[in-house]
């Protein structure tokens, strides 16, 4: 899949070089793990909000869920109306995600469940193997496996490495 990657990539570079935002597919990892498998999540401090619905945990978060981790300084939980699920991660700080090979980090997440889109602002960062993107902000859409990075895009490919 990366080398299909790797080569679509490279030829809409040839064709786009000025283009301000990629839009690509990309197995970030998240699309391979059970949605079903339990939430395991460890802080060094929890504040729960029953009126809003919302938790905050703090210091040295570790989120995780199958083969997927999201680590942050401080992370916003947001549950849904009938407080039967997740709605809502919201990281700052300084935020990783990691699966396997793939790792994202950026200052700021926001993802949201319901719609399994993962918003990711501030000094992102892609990693796939040996390959690596850059950005301003990238929008990962879980269920469909894209994602799209805008804002100083920046790429570096090791194409004998895959």
């Amino acid at each position: 899949m990366f080398r299909t990657l790797t080569t679509a990539f490279a030829l809409s570079l040839g064709l786009a070089t000025a283009a301000m935002a990629q839009n690509f597919k990309v197995d970030f990892g998240i699309s391979s793990s059970d949605p079903n498998a339990p939430v395991e999540v460890a802080a060094d401090s929890l504040s729960v909000d029953q009126d809003t619905g919302s938790a905050t945990f703090a210091g040295n978060v570790k989120i995780s869920q199958g083969n997927m981790t999201m680590t942050a300084p401080r992370v916003n939980v947001f549950y849904n109306e009938d407080q039967s699920g997740i709605a809502r991660l919201v990281g700052s700080g300084g935020v990783s995600i990691s699966s396997g090979k793939d790792s994202a980090q950026a200052q700021n997440a926001d993802y949201n469940v319901d719609t399994q889109i993962i918003n990711m602002t501030g000094s992102v960062q892609l990693v796939q193997g040996f390959n690596s993107m850059s950005a301003e902000r990238m929008s990962v859409n879980v269920s469909s496996g894209t994602a799209e990075l805008h804002g100083r895009v920046r790429t570096v490919l090791n194409p004998k490495a895959n």
